[in-house]
């Protein structure tokens, strides 16, 4: 009987899987939405720690749009419909997007 030889994986003939897309979520400045809901959603939705959604509400106030964070499409998605639901919830008219990184 014959052996038959097992084919050695080397690095160069294993398969890559590849990374899902990444997209940013941003969060628009607005007129009407309080820093403190802002800083909020943050910490809820985004899991920021409280000094990271201060430094992120600010930059959103003030340069009129920040990056809550970057994940790929469904879990970007998600976030910014919690988001849009949380803010009609409250009465607030903050904006929320999705851009690829």
């Amino acid at each position: 009987m014959s052996q038959q030889e097992c084919p050695s994986t080397t690095s160069a003939s294993r398969n890559k899987t590849s990374s899902p897309p990444l997209f940013r979520v941003l969060m628009h400045n607005d007129d009407y939405t309080t820093m403190e809901f802002v800083i909020d959603i943050l910490q809820k939705i985004f899991h920021q720690s409280a000094p990271l959604a201060e430094q992120t509400m600010l930059a959103i106030h003030f340069q009129g749009v920040g990056q809550c964070g970057t994940f790929p499409l469904a879990i970007a998605e998600t976030k910014v419909q919690e988001v849009r639901a949380q803010a009609r919830k409250a009465g607030f008219p903050l904006r929320c997007t999705i851009e690829k990184e």
